[in-house]
């Protein structure tokens, strides 16, 4: 089976995702640096939430990039991703609009974890189809990044309860470590283009 079709219905879902997310911002009410003040808490999550979706976009991209083929078996896996992410505009919003409070942090924290968890399960599928020795098995290898990530998350789920800006401060890390690009899957492919 081709993977040009769940790339672009990947794509579009990702951009609608983006697309919610900024309709969410709303003009404040004054025409002075001071109206800004209060939508502070909010712009700082959407830029979390936007950064976070553009990492699960790019590590998508490079995901199906180094894939040859895929199963009807991948469908769902990369719905049951689809899923979680589709929820960060809502938790994003709710965090915004309750900076610091416990309840909408901790689930921000879930829908992420479990967001994390689909997309590792879309991975191990699709390395399933590809076979242990696909160029994606070689570039995922232990993955250490995605299993500290998957911890982190599972931490700041308490700790949301507890400390609510240790949970975000997490959230950023995570996104700070995935920030920078993710060689494996593009070493893969120029290794891949060199043999040939």
């Amino acid at each position: 089976m081709t993977k040009t079709r769940l790339e672009a219905f990947s794509d579009g879902v990702m951009a609608v995702l983006i697309t919610i997310m900024v309709l969410e911002l709303k003009a404040p009410e004054g025409g002075d640096f001071a109206a800004l003040r209060p939508l502070v808490p909010t712009f700082l999550v959407y830029v979390l939430s936007f950064i976070i979706l553009g990492i699960y976009w790019n590590n998508h991209h490079h995901l199906l990039q180094v894939t040859r083929r895929i199963s009807g078996g991948v469908l769902w896996p990369n719905l049951h991703l689809l899923f979680w992410l589709s929820l960060i505009p809502f938790t994003t919003s709710w965090m915004g609009d309750n900076p610091f409070a416990p309840v909408p942090t901790a689930f921000y924290g879930l829908v992420l974890l479990c967001s994390a968890i689909a997309y590792w399960i879309l991975q191990n599928c699709i390395v399933s189809v590809e076979g242990p020795q696909s160029a994606l098995a070689a570039a995922v290898g232990r993955d250490h990044k995605a299993k500290a990530s998957l911890a982190m998350y599972a931490a700041a789920l308490p700790l949301a309860f507890v400390r609510p800006w240790i949970a975000d401060l997490l959230y950023v890390t995570v996104a700070l470590v995935w920030l920078i690009p993710d060689r494996r899957m593009e070493s893969r492919l120029d290794h891949r283009a060199n043999a040939i």
